[in-house]
Formats: structure tokens, sequence, C-alpha cells
């Protein structure tokens, strides 16, 4: 039986009941040959550094004032620019294309 097919069955043993005991994982888990157990533990060290870094890192869908000017705040000033570019984009980039291409 391939890893793959060792990780099927044993996700579908687990899916029978709707939330899998301690227990019930840990006996399913004693009876995975070697290889498909050096899977297993590589892939809880993936769900700790994945569940680590999740907690270290806020959430986007918790964005805040702040943490939005938190973000951006390396690029205040990094580029010299027209006062009124928010407002006026659309003439200066008719203007900056005009020149590259030429009026067509």
């Amino acid at each position: 039986m391939t890893l793959v097919a060792i990780a099927i069955k044993l996700i579908a043993n687990l899916a029978h009941s709707a939330v899998a005991s301690l227990e019930q994982i840990q006996q399913e888990i004693q009876t995975l040959p070697q290889d498909a157990l050096d899977l297993v533990a590589q892939f809880v060290q993936l769900l700790k550094k994945s569940s680590t870094a999740s907690s270290e890192s806020p959430s986007l869908t918790e964005s805040s004032p702040a943490s939005d000017t938190a973000d951006w705040s390396d690029l205040i000033g990094c580029v010299s620019a027209e006062e009124d570019l928010s407002v006026n984009y659309k003439t200066y980039l008719a203007e900056g294309w005009a020149q590259k291409y030429g009026d067509h």
C-alpha cells in the first residue's frame, strides 16, 4: 500500500467520527509503517509552524487603521511626485504615455 493510500485510509477512518479523540488518532498512528510515521511527524511540525506564524502575525481580516499605517509607513517619502497625484493621476498617466509612446 502506498503512503498516499495509507494517509487516505487514516483520514477516512478519522472522518467517520465527528470529532476524532486523541486516543483514536494515537491508535491509528500506531498502525502506520515508519515511512508514514515520518510523514506524520513532518506534518505535525508544519502545523506547529503554521499556528505559530498565524498567532504572531495579525490577521488580514482584523485590520485596523494603525496596522494599515504601519504596513505602509516605510514607503512614505520614498518617491517624489506631484502633490495632486492622487486626484489627477489619469492626466499624469496620459502625459507619461504620450511621451513614451507618442500620440496615436
